[in-house]
């Protein structure tokens, strides 16, 4: 063994075994952004076999202040190919795989089939419950974070411990993004080391375990909490799932909340274009046998919407994320 990792291995909650066991690990990291830029080189440089990174964005100059892993010469690039290059240059023995793809229903199990641990670094709402819902079916671990102005959380979940939906089992009524409300670079970087740091714990096993603990930080107050929720479960709510545009069905009433000034044309030709407060206040009546999929560009609206109508009595919903 190199001297590139004596410094942890000489640890009694690494060791040898525990190096060796690293190396061939697998993880997925979905999100190539801030968080997955503070977590992948603590990855890379413990040692981690192998590193699958999905993420089909670019790197932005307003990136930069919280995504350090990119440097000027990368603006333009996708993010996943820039990472991939600067995690080979920390550490040549890691192979690290770019998958400039967006991470949606109909992919995710292909990424989360062969690995040991995925992490959720997209700091989307969609992408969350898409990656617990499919961690739940595959058996895996699923670390995931968000953070957002000066507040962020990170958890351990599935794998045999309680999903997404046990412990956030509603949307919030508003999504704020980084754009809109801010975030800081520091904050960003801590979230991200954590979430590193839960990986590991569980690629090595860690007892007390890592699954089933969440740990919130407040950075503006410097207020750090955390619980478990090991005996959560589901409630008793309609779970509402997150599908493809591809599964979208003939027979199926399709919904786009979107403004027209916001999406001119919707992908779906057939699509109402409803917004969710005529959907709230029950302006509109379905016939209950067709599914009803809901669309906006984050999945919060088409939530809402989908809670509306299920109090009306619909029980056949689906949700769809557009993106940006």
């Amino acid at each position: 063994m190199t001297d590139r990792y004596a410094r942890q291995t000489v640890l009694p909650e690494v060791g040898p075994g525990g190096q060796a066991c690293l190396g061939r690990a697998s993880v997925v990291v979905v999100g190539a952004g801030g968080l997955g830029c503070a977590l992948l080189p603590y990855l890379a440089a413990a040692g981690v076999g192998r590193l699958d990174i999905v993420d089909h964005d670019r790197v932005e100059e307003s990136n930069l202040h919280r995504q350090p892993l990119y440097r000027m010469s990368d603006l333009g690039q996708p993010k996943a190919l820039a990472a991939r290059a600067a995690l080979t240059a920390l550490n040549p023995a890691v192979r690290v795989e770019a998958h400039l793809v967006r991470l949606a229903p109909d992919n995710a199990a292909s990424f989360i089939d062969a690995c040991d641990v995925v992490i959720d670094a997209a700091d989307s709402f969609a992408v969350t419950y898409v990656l617990s819902d499919a961690c739940e079916r595959a058996g895996k671990p699923l670390v995931s974070a968000s953070v957002l102005g000066l507040r962020g959380y990170v958890g351990a979940f599935c794998g045999g411990g309680p999903g997404y939906r046990a412990v956030f089992p509603e949307l919030p009524p508003g999504a704020g993004s980084c754009a809109d409300a801010g975030v800081l670079g520091t904050a960003v970087a801590v979230i991200g080391t954590l979430q590193a740091h839960f990986t590991l714990g569980l690629l090595l096993g860690w007892q007390p375990p890592v699954l089933g603990r969440l740990i919130h930080v407040d950075f503006r107050s410097l207020h750090v909490g955390g619980f478990s929720f090991t005996g959560a479960q589901a409630g008793a709510a309609l779970e509402l799932p997150f599908i493809a545009p591809g599964e979208v069905a003939p027979s199926d009433i399709v919904i786009d909340l979107r403004e027209l000034e916001e999406a001119p044309q919707s992908p779906f030709p057939q699509a109402l274009r409803l917004g969710v407060e005529a959907l709230e206040s029950a302006q509109h009546h379905f016939a209950p046998e067709p599914r009803i999929v809901l669309c906006c560009r984050s999945g919060v609206r088409a939530w809402r919407a989908a809670r509306a109508l299920e109090a009306q009595g619909h029980r056949n919903l689906a949700l769809i994320a557009l993106g940006a």
